[in-house]
């Protein structure tokens, strides 16, 4: 297929996605028990056939979908780490199209006649259970190609043995704050055709994963333009990807990473969506052969330029005297009722000259000066209680954190303030390690009220809290 046709295949599929987006995932942090019934229903459709391959750790069934009876063999497995969901999102979407009948026919025909396709949408449920990377092992399975001492590792090499098939995906979540290159933007999304050999040779089943992955970046770039980045291709001997690359099946690891505004990845699904459609289009009509590997190496390498928060030139008071530091945050998710939710607990990661680095949000610091918050007078019996209150007059007072009259564990809510435990002693703000609670002023007038990392504009009154800490 030529550039132009493939280019507008994937704005129709990236315009229709709505057609086909699995409804019942709006939300990460989804188990296996919700994706079962989904594959259930696939039964229905005499083209799938539904196997089950193992089980977990914890005997959680493992399934194989397969759909077409083409040449081509293609094995996309997702969620090997339990905690990185949006490509089994993408997946069940796919699913959706596959089953459809519409504008997009001729492409399913053509996929289900020139290719068969089989999927483990989600290979360690145990992980997804806890929302967790490792399994019930605390083994890392993209570490255990070669031991294979967890079940699902095992199921993954079988497959690979025994299918042989000619090209595998391998789909992942990254961290949100790798930067393509060193530039302020997040990689949204990122590939990697993996090394076979310390030496990181090219023969022709790497060649076509570079060919593959040159492709899925100019699609991408039509919709996230700059937001595409490349894996370091250091071999990794232990590593599934390296391996399966090495036993002969051509390798593409995709890895989602963060979006502005898209903390559930909906979107980021959508490109992964459209970007493993137009790759197995690409496989369909062997129009990857047509890309020159030399491109490969012109996409941007992931770095790690990003904090989440950046603070630029901020006076920080230091035994009385003023500093000029940058002060560099960054968000970290914790699991609360068991894994179906998170909280964020915020620290201060790094401090001093950062101006080699970007925030993925930034805030200008000239002129203003770091300083704690205020301990509200009237120390409280419950967490329930500040809800009583008018945070927002609060926080134009400087007040950020409560004392609690008797030790409290962490609820699934926490109101957006700093609780003190009975015994604690608030630390000094802008401390690396700790949480990164403080106000921000110009002279006596507060501009800014930061509670675990988020902040509350006090001259726009805009208002950006999350979730308090219990400390």
């Amino acid at each position: 297929m030529n550039t132009a046709l493939a280019q507008d295949t994937a704005q129709r599929l990236f315009e229709t996605h709505d057609q086909y987006r699995e409804a019942s995932l709006s939300f990460r942090r989804f188990k296996q028990k919700d994706i079962l019934p989904l594959i259930d229903s696939l039964k229905a459709d005499s083209r799938f056939e539904i196997t089950q391959v193992g089980e977990s750790v914890e005997k959680r069934p493992i399934q194989l979908i397969k759909v077409g009876s083409g040449p081509r063999k293609v094995l996309l497995w997702s969620q090997m780490h339990g905690d990185e969901p949006t490509a089994t999102m993408a997946l069940f979407d796919l699913f959706n199209w596959l089953r459809q009948t519409d504008e997009f026919d001729g492409l399913r025909e053509q996929l289900l006649r020139e290719t068969t396709l089989y999927f483990v949408p989600m290979l360690n449920p145990d992980g997804a259970e806890r929302y967790q990377r490792r399994n019930a092992l605390d083994i890392d399975m993209n570490r255990d190609a070669l031991r294979l001492q967890s079940p699902e590792s095992r199921i993954l090499k079988n497959l690979q043995q025994t299918l042989k098939p000619d090209f595998g995906f391998n789909l992942h979540d990254q961290s949100t704050r790798y930067s393509v290159g060193h530039t302020p933007r997040q990689a949204t999304i990122s590939f990697l055709a993996t090394a076979y050999d310390e030496a990181r040779n090219v023969n022709p089943v790497r060649e076509r994963s570079m060919q593959l992955i040159i492709g899925m970046n100019r699609v991408l770039q039509r919709f996230i333009p700059g937001g595409v980045g490349r894996y370091s291709d250091e071999f990794e001997p232990r590593a599934f990807g390296d391996n399966i690359q090495k036993w002969g099946t051509t390798l593409i690891l995709i890895e989602s990473g963060g979006y502005p505004n898209d903390p559930e990845k909906q979107y980021i699904r959508k490109l992964n969506y459209v970007a493993i459609l137009t790759a197995l289009e690409s496989i369909s009509t062997d129009g990857y052969k047509l890309e020159s590997r030399a491109d490969y190496t012109r996409i941007p390498e992931n770095e790690r330029y990003l904090f989440d928060v950046l603070i630029r030139g901020v006076q920080v008071m230091r035994n009385g005297k003023p500093y000029k530091m940058d002060v560099g945050i960054n968000r970290n998710e914790v699991n609360v009722a068991g894994a179906t939710a998170f909280q964020y607990r915020s620290v201060v990661e790094d401090l001093g000259d950062l101006s080699t680095f970007f925030g993925i949000e930034e805030i200008d610091g000239n002129g203003l000066t770091l300083v704690p918050g205020h301990v509200h007078r009237t120390p409280l019996d419950s967490l329930a209680l500040v809800r009583k209150l008018n945070l927002d007059s609060l926080y134009r007072e400087g007040v950020t954190s409560f004392r609690l009259t008797k030790p409290t564990k962490t609820p699934a809510v926490v109101p957006p303030v700093q609780f003190l435990q009975p015994g604690t002693v608030a630390s000094r703000p802008a401390q690396i390690g700790q949480g990164a609670t403080f106000l921000l002023k110009r002279g006596n007038r507060i501009r800014y009220v930061f509670v675990n990392g988020f902040w509350y504009d006090a001259e726009t009154q805009k208002n950006l809290l999350t979730n308090g800490t219990i400390d």
